[in-house]
């Protein structure tokens, strides 16, 4: 079957479920959507209009497809009155910020502090504002504290409205076109991120379609850093999306690499895994550019990639492919992280990718969901998958940094704790705002240096993400950790030379693993002094200084702005938290598997060391009773 007569088939299944009067002008296939474009009634009476959101029910559910109506050009209220209405019709309690208008997709996206109020209850805003506009709104939140990069996507993608249009259109008939083979097989090669961490990448592939799971980059080996993109079965040509579970570099950090090389088709995250990956990509450039190292892709590439970015809520199923579905879940280990669920064929067989999770409610987020339609095959993360690693409580952790600050702070020193912008500083930011308010430590000055302020005021613009009981004090007590005056953003260096020279302080910084960055700079300006101490709470991957630090090495070579090489001795007190760790303990992984439904019939290990990823699928055959499998890089798996 041809992509036309799939569509003419697609066009006559919708017909029959919308109002017989309705003018329909054109269908089309906008990204995984299909959009409806109306001229309205034959009689110019849209009362049946407005109720479509029934109307797309049935559609969705007959279909299995999203399908959404939007109004012709000529049908739309002009847009400064549509303004005005909208204006009107939510009130000054909303908190309006901006409200732009999408022509060529016939949407007005409306931000505001209080987007609940813009929606109304039970939608009933959005509802009048489709009746009476025939726009199409979005909500988005106001962030609290300004983004800079937020700014910079709002901006790209308002500029090239048209392109991204014909973008959405193209992967459309890519994605809708028929399938040729009837025969279900399904294979899985591992690019990256087994029997290791870092550069994960997961190639999944049918007799129809190729699907990457992540594209990061091993921020840990200058020799293994890049994944496996000349095996055999890769070829980019034949690439029909990629899905990225979280923002981290190690799994989303080469994606700008393959539009560099012609990549053309979707991204499929959620919102703040967009944003936060946009971030994170084009501070990798310019440090890569700052160090006099030639980055793998370049800030046009990074461009290229939001554009084709179609972010997805958790929870909804999507079609990527003639014969795949994707639905995201939470996976509980940053602001927006999520687990892969992707649907082969008719629903034939089903495939749920872990990615990082953390199986244990946090003072930041949900623990990771443990219910899917279907699992036939599981691939979970094993980076504490080892007999030996135990993970303390997240309370046995928040009272023993509570103890080290307060004995280093009396002892008049000051703390270094290395943070991944994303993840860890913001639940650190939660814990220490906490010790502060309620008199627990000695008020301090508490500094954020690195891209930590730009994550945490993204994390301000998504707290649906966040967990409930923040997400209760931030939108219904009004008490938010991240807007507290207790935290000093830090920029230049001269502002670090005065932190050094200052009294006893905390310091969040990145890099988290201390290669690279301003958490080196405090390092070396603090590693002579037995006062004070060094904090991690975040997994140091092997080859890193952090890893090294940690193995007991107490020196390090430092290479100051002047290019010269220093060795330093290290004497300032070395600790590690590992209950602040956003990854779970053997313990929990083994009752996520025991809890997930339904149950899949074969395991399989990676993103962890190869001891850990072998021992925790030997332990998952021994006492789960499943198939386990725990392949190497470049194995190719038929799971189908």
């Amino acid at each position: 079957m041809s992509f036309e007569r799939e569509l003419q088939k697609i066009r006559e299944e919708i017909s029959e479920y919308l109002p017989q009067n309705m003018r329909i002008q054109k269908i089309e296939f906008e990204g995984p959507e299909v959009a409806v474009y109306s001229a309205g009634t034959i009689d110019d009476d849209d009362s049946d209009l407005i109720q479509q959101s029934s109307i797309l029910k049935e559609l969705a559910k007959k279909m299995r497809k999203r399908v959404v109506i939007r109004w012709n050009v000529d049908k739309r209220k002009d847009p400064a009155e549509t303004e005005t209405y909208i204006k009107n019709l939510v009130g000054e309690d909303a908190e309006v910020s901006s409200i732009e208008f999408d022509h060529t997709r016939g949407e007005v996206i409306i931000e505001s502090g209080k987007p609940g109020i813009v929606i109304g209850k039970k939608g009933v805003n959005l509802r009048e504002i489709r009746a009476n506009t025939f726009w199409q709104p979005k909500t988005i939140r106001t962030p609290p504290l300004p983004s800079r990069t937020i700014q910079l996507i709002r901006g790209m993608l308002t500029k090239e409205r048209q392109t991204q249009k014909d973008i959405l259109l193209r992967i459309g008939e890519r994605i809708h076109r028929p399938t040729l083979f009837n025969n279900l097989s399904i294979r899985m090669t591992s690019l990256g991120g087994f029997r290791e961490v870092g550069r994960s990448c997961i190639l999944m592939q049918t007799k129809d379609s190729n699907v990457l799971l992540d594209c990061g980059l091993n921020v840990g080996s200058p020799k293994d850093r890049f994944p496996y993109f000349d095996v055999p079965e890769f070829n980019i040509r034949d690439l029909d999306a990629i899905i990225i579970s979280h923002a981290h570099l190690d799994h989303c950090g080469m994606v700008p690499f393959l539009y560099k090389y012609g990549y053309r088709g979707p991204i499929y995250s959620t919102l703040p895994t967009r944003n936060l990956s946009t971030m994170l990509q084009l501070d990798f450039v310019q440090i890569s550019e700052r160090e006099g190292k030639t980055p793998p892709y370049s800030k046009k590439d990074v461009k290229t990639t939001v554009l084709h970015t179609i972010p997805l809520s958790w929870g909804k199923v999507t079609d990527i492919a003639p014969d795949i579905k994707l639905t995201l879940h939470n996976s509980g280990h940053i602001l927006g992280s999520s687990q892969i669920h992707l649907h082969f064929g008719k629903g034939g067989y089903n495939f749920v990718y872990t990615g990082d999770m953390k199986y244990q409610k946090t003072r930041l987020l949900e623990r990771a969901n443990v219910k899917f339609p279907r699992v036939e095959s599981l691939l979970v993360e094993s980076t504490y998958g080892g007999p030996q690693d135990r993970i303390p409580s997240r309370q046995e952790s928040e009272r023993e940094l509570r103890q080290i600050l307060n004995s280093t702070i009396q002892k008049g020193g000051k703390i270094l704790i290395p943070v991944l912008a994303v993840g860890r500083a913001q639940e650190l930011i939660i814990v220490i705002e906490e010790y502060i308010s309620k008199g627990m430590i000695e008020r301090v000055p508490i500094f954020l240096d690195g891209l930590i302020s730009e994550a945490t005021a993204i994390h301000t613009a998504n707290p649906d993400f966040l967990s409930s009981d923040l997400q209760e004090k931030i939108l219904h007590q009004g008490k938010n950790p991240f807007l507290s005056e207790f935290f000093t953003t830090i920029n230049t260096y001269e502002e670090r030379l005065n932190v050094l020279t200052g009294g006893p302080c905390i310091i969040l910084a990145t890099s988290g693993m201390l290669i690279g960055g301003p958490s080196v700079q405090y390092l070396r300006g603090l590693a002579d002094d037995p006062d004070s101490a060094l904090i991690f709470v975040s997994y140091q991957v092997q080859g890193t200084m952090g890893s090294r630090i940690q193995k007991g090495f107490r020196e390090f070579q430092y290479v100051d702005n002047k290019g010269r090489t220093q060795l330093v001795k290290i004497k300032l007190n070395c600790f590690t938290l590992e209950g602040f760790s956003g990854h779970s303990s053997r313990s929990q992984l083994s009752q996520f598997l025991r809890k997930i439904q339904p149950r899949p019939k074969v395991i399989i290990t990676n993103h962890g060391e190869e001891s850990k990823c072998v021992s925790l699928s030997t332990m998952i055959h021994k006492k789960i009773k499943k198939s386990t499998k725990s392949p190497k890089n470049q194995e190719t798996l038929l799971l189908r």
